[in-house]
């Protein structure tokens, strides 16, 4: 059997996502939302083909090769699956968004449409899975549907083809075009083949207009844009959550046992990715993230506000572990739920803060920052008035040990920094004052103890003389310029300890944590190395190191979040929206300009 690997698409539209492979099986699918029941869970199974549950596949008879590759400028895929003879089948998977009645339509369905290629045998493996993919559906067959019903939910498949050869997986020719729709256990009251059709106009009419409007750099367009749209993607669009990654437990490096479930919102990557969008001129995920935000802000009663929640809001993500899932290649353990939802991570605050900054400054905010809103940041400033200069956990969670970690301190000051500046355009001088005051405050302490001056650096932690990756974000935070001393500095004494020898990828840190010495590269913080030695005036070393960083990407112009430094594969969890903002930023940094090039 082929070994799992991270040549995957995504496919989704704003409410639930699925990864298909190059054969055009759904690996991965949660319903009926992004942090549900793994429907399709195949990609962290290990069982032979013929026995799996957890599956949807298209089983090709002498199967020789495929191609495989999205739509331009949309999140409709296509696969070519071969044959040892010349025939095959193309396969369109999609989920339907387009605007209807007008409001956004967005069912729980994917849309799969099947075209012959020459004269193929197929076979459809049909096999959703309940109770962490270890128990199978019930079905119940119709006219031209099958039910599935199981753990609390009922599915139904709809298609012209025949059933009995869907349940019964009997191969047969496919001898003409073919629709498949799977998700409600809903009637559905057109012709499949006609509503799939207009369905598949109206999705890629959508997207096509959605990247239209993107106001991208002159090169790499392409992998902004797919980029842009893979974090659309991860936007919960029915509350204005953002998730981290799509998946759960894909392991940080091979039997690392780093395996952490990411389908939730940490307020603090949520910020990077809709800045990222912003400065594309996609500001309706922005507005709709920050109401997901008020809600959770103006809900605080804790002293201290986690760092990450479930979509719909909810503070309790209780981590277990699925045993009846053995992992991705077999490497558990599988988690549901994260425990970094009771850690202490300070830098909070000031995602909080910068991500609601732009709706008091930009004039394409329908609507914009008001007094009321600035005086609900304010809670936040306090919070990290007072805590800037405590331990905590820091953003990469660790969960042993606790220090006062300097990128948690420069994300309080951003906090303060960024309430003065809103105080100055609401033309609120005491708390322009008092905000500005404090932001002093915080950076001399910063200065003072969070700057090794032997080493010429900012170090990790308070006093400390380790280095951090997340200190490359000092000039992106504008807590710094780019060519001063300090932060040049900071940037070789990173490349002194933080890049392994011959390696061109960045860990974010090589001290041993609970899991010992991390294996692999932290793919963000090698988009934060090329950003700061652009912002240092090393250009083109930024430049050719970004393009190195591109032919990483997989087949489809996807990242997830790790990186073999030695052999380049992918590892951890897929899609990740960190690394993906890492494409967006880096290539608006080092492009060429419009004006200058035409």
């Amino acid at each position: 059997m082929t070994e799992r690997n991270l040549e995957l698409a995504l496919i989704g539209n704003c409410v639930i996502g699925a990864l298909i492979d190059k054969k055009a099986e759904v690996v991965w699918n949660c319903l009926p939302r992004f942090d549900g029941e793994p429907v399709f869970s195949s990609l962290l199974k290990t069982d032979d083909p013929e026995t799996i549950m957890g599956t949807y596949a298209i089983d090709l008879e002498n199967f020789s090769h495929s191609e495989q590759y999205y739509e331009k400028n949309t999140a409709i895929l296509i696969t070519h699956l071969y044959d040892t003879s010349g025939n095959g089948v193309t396969i369109t998977d999609f989920v339907p968004r387009f605007m209807q009645y007008g409001r956004m339509y967005r069912p729980m369905m994917l849309s799969r449409k099947l075209a012959p290629i020459g004269s193929p045998r197929i076979r459809i493996r049909l096999r959703p899975a309940c109770d962490d993919g270890s128990q199978g559906y019930r079905k119940i067959q119709g006219s031209n549907h099958i039910r599935y019903l199981g753990c609390d939910m009922a599915l139904r498949l709809t298609t012209g083809m025949s059933v009995t050869a869907i349940i019964d997986e009997t191969w047969f020719i496919l001898d003409g075009e073919h629709y498949l729709i799977f998700g409600d256990d809903q009637s559905i009251n057109e012709p499949i083949k006609q509503l799939t059709e207009r369905f598949l106009v109206e999705t890629e009419s959508y997207w096509l207009e959605w990247s239209r409007y993107l106001a991208i750099p002159f090169e790499w367009q392409e992998a902004v844009i797919r980029a842009a749209i893979t974090l659309k993607l991860s936007a919960y669009e029915d509350t204005g959550a953002i998730i981290a990654a799509m998946t759960t437990s894909l392991p940080e490096a091979r039997d690392s046992e780093r395996n952490w479930d990411y389908r939730f919102c940490w307020l603090r990557d949520s910020y990077f990715t809709v800045h990222a969008l912003n400065r594309l001129g996609a500001t309706r995920t922005m507005e709709q993230y920050l109401q997901y935000l008020v809600n959770i802000v103006a809900g605080m009663s804790e002293e201290h506000l986690q760092p990450v929640f479930r979509i719909n809001g909810s503070k309790q993500m209780p981590e277990r572990i699925a045993h009846n899932l053995p992992g991705y290649r077999g490497m558990g353990p599988v988690r549901v739920g994260n425990q970094a939802a009771e850690q202490i991570q300070h830098d909070v605050y000031g995602a909080i803060v910068l991500s609601a900054t732009q709706m008091f400054f930009d004039e394409r905010i329908r609507r914009p920052g008001s007094k009321e809103l600035f005086e609900l940041l304010e809670k936040m400033g306090e919070k990290a008035y007072t805590y800037y200069n405590q331990p905590d956990a820091g953003l990469w969670e660790l969960r042993g040990s606790k220090h006062v970690h300097t990128f948690s301190s420069m994300m309080c000051w951003a906090a303060t920094d960024r309430l003065a500046k809103i105080a100055r355009k609401l033309e609120l001088p005491e708390r322009l004052e008092y905000w500005a005051t404090a932001a002093n405050t915080i950076r001399d302490a910063i200065e003072e103890n969070g700057f090794n001056k032997e080493l010429n650096a900012y170090t990790a932690t308070w006093g400390g003389d380790t280095m951090d990756a997340s200190l490359l974000l000092a000039c992106e935070l504008g807590y710094i310029d780019g060519r001063d001393a300090r932060f040049t500095g900071t940037i070789a004494e990173i490349e002194k300890k933080l890049l392994p020898k011959g390696s061109r990828y960045l860990f974010r840190y090589v001290v041993e944590d609970d899991f010992g010495l991390p294996e692999n590269a932290f793919t963000i913080c090698s988009f934060w190395y090329i950003d700061a030695l652009a912002s240092a005036g090393r250009t083109e070393e930024a430049r050719d190191l970004f393009e190195d960083l591109l032919s990483k990407r997989n087949h489809l112009g996807l990242l997830s979040e790790d990186l073999d430094p030695e052999t380049g594969e992918l590892w951890g969890n897929f899609p990740q929206t960190y690394s993906m903002v890492g494409i967006i930023n880096s290539a608006r940094i080092l492009s060429k300009k419009w004006e200058t090039e035409l």
